[in-house]
């Protein structure tokens, strides 16, 4: 490689590597555009929820939904019709009395859809390697990362807006202080009354996370398994609340929100991560199963932006030159990453 490309590799990734003596190794500098985003939070299985709720009941009725083998985005009108939209990115709009639905793929295509029953649910389902955004009846928006599946009322009915979330996604919710919005979770509910946040929690992660950057989010959790008593914490900006599934508590801290929300405008932001962290990030957002051959690559750490509307191959390239580490592709399509240089 020629040193002006060298050059140029460096400047898009910032690598702060330690290793696991917390020895900074190196540091390279780049430009990247930040994303501007407004909250966090990281959210669980709904089947858990104890509520007899309609929406809940709905849920759990609908728990046989898998994205498995999903290739396509799917929104299911009800339990026996659903749509596939096809493309990598998609928008969905809803007129606010939910009698119309408005669907864009990502190359601009509209399609409008007439909906017989307003008084019903709707669940849309996006499989890893896409991304749809929403426009629920009352304004809110969300944006759903791979992965993730949104369960919701065509219109909303009652004193409250509620939603189910599994996987990741970003709201920004319609300020109405009469009907607080809702998000509902493994052993836990996120109430707002208007503001931004992100919400993400997949199946294979232990605890739920929830990142203020503006506003006010109060989090309800069940605290005691025993005798499902709840507890009730309210989080300020620029704070990530972190509810263990395991072991039900909530702990805050600090944090710089950019990173929680870049994926919305494709691109990833890692601050003081090792490999492990940016490869499942990566192998979620690509739907490609990345694995790491050497347990040696998790004690190093790594800051920077990387640009995920490249190829899959391009980042990794970009990646490697800051992280020094070997990758090859497997017949059936999974990524070995390796420290060392040889990979036979």
């Amino acid at each position: 490689m020629r040193e002006n490309e060298k050059n140029e590799l460096r400047a898009r990734i910032i690598a702060s590597a330690y290793s696991h003596k917390n020895r900074r190794k190196r540091l390279f500098y780049a430009l990247s555009a930040a994303a501007s985003v407004v909250v966090i939070l990281a959210i669980g299985l709904y089947k858990y929820d104890s509520s007899s709720s309609p929406l809940m009941e709905y849920a759990r009725s609908s728990e046989n939904l898998k994205l498995e083998n999903m290739n396509d985005v799917q929104l299911f009108l009800n339990r026996n019709k659903r749509l596939a939209i096809e493309k990598e990115n998609s928008s969905l709009a809803y007129q606010s009395n939910g009698n119309e639905l408005n669907i864009i793929d990502s190359v601009g295509r509209g399609q409008k859809v007439l909906l017989k029953d307003s008084n019903t649910f709707n669940t849309l389902m996006v499989p890893y390697g896409k991304r749809s955004k929403i426009v629920l009846s009352d304004g809110t928006i969300v944006w759903l990362n791979s992965g993730s599946k949104l369960i919701y009322p065509v219109t909303f009915r009652g004193k409250t807006r509620e939603v189910v979330l599994e996987g990741e996604a970003i709201f920004d919710v319609s300020h109405d202080i009469n009907h607080p919005f809702r998000v509902r979770s493994k052993g836990q509910v996120i109430e707002v009354l208007g503001t931004v946040f992100n919400v993400s929690n997949y199946p294979d992660e232990d605890n739920i996370k929830t990142v203020l950057k503006s506003g006010s989010v109060e989090i309800s959790y069940q605290s005691d398994s025993f005798f499902k008593s709840r507890e009730r914490k309210k989080i300020t900006p620029g704070t990530m609340a972190v509810y263990s599934k395991n072991s039900p508590n909530v702990k805050t801290k600090s944090v710089d929100v950019e990173q929680y929300f870049s994926w919305r405008n494709g691109v990833l932001i890692f601050k003081n991560n090792n490999l492990e962290y940016i490869m499942k990030k990566l192998g979620r957002y690509y739907n490609v199963d990345i694995k790491l051959h050497e347990v040696a690559t998790k004690n190093e750490t790594y800051s920077g932006y990387l640009d995920l509307k490249d190829s899959i191959d391009h980042v990794l390239k970009t990646l490697q030159e800051a992280a020094n580490f070997q990758y090859k592709r497997n017949q059936n399509g999974s990524i070995l990453i390796n420290k060392t240089k040889n990979m036979e």
